[in-house]
């Protein structure tokens, strides 16, 4: 069983769950989506700041089987891939 947590910064709830969503998942609730193998809840944090830049920021819990994270994590890291992270 794969578990991972991750900060995923400037990409807001919403669009995270979109995402997800475009890949096979169901949205359950506001903050989690399911898909087949695969659980992901997501948590909104404080905005981080660098002197007066403040960006969004989102913890993401996955769980799911091996397998199947092998394979879905390539696809959402090009969803959640954003120039000069």
């Amino acid at each position: 069983m794969y578990q991972e947590s991750r900060q995923i910064r400037g990409i807001p709830l919403w669009l995270l769950r979109e995402y997800l969503e475009e890949l096979g998942g169901t949205a359950v609730s506001e903050t989690r989506v399911e898909g087949e193998g695969w659980t992901i809840t997501l948590a909104k944090m404080e905005p981080f700041a660098i002197g007066s830049l403040r960006v969004g920021q989102v913890m993401m819990e996955i769980e799911g089987e091996d397998e199947v994270i092998a394979r879905l994590n390539p696809e959402l890291e090009k969803k959640t891939m954003r120039a000069g992270a």
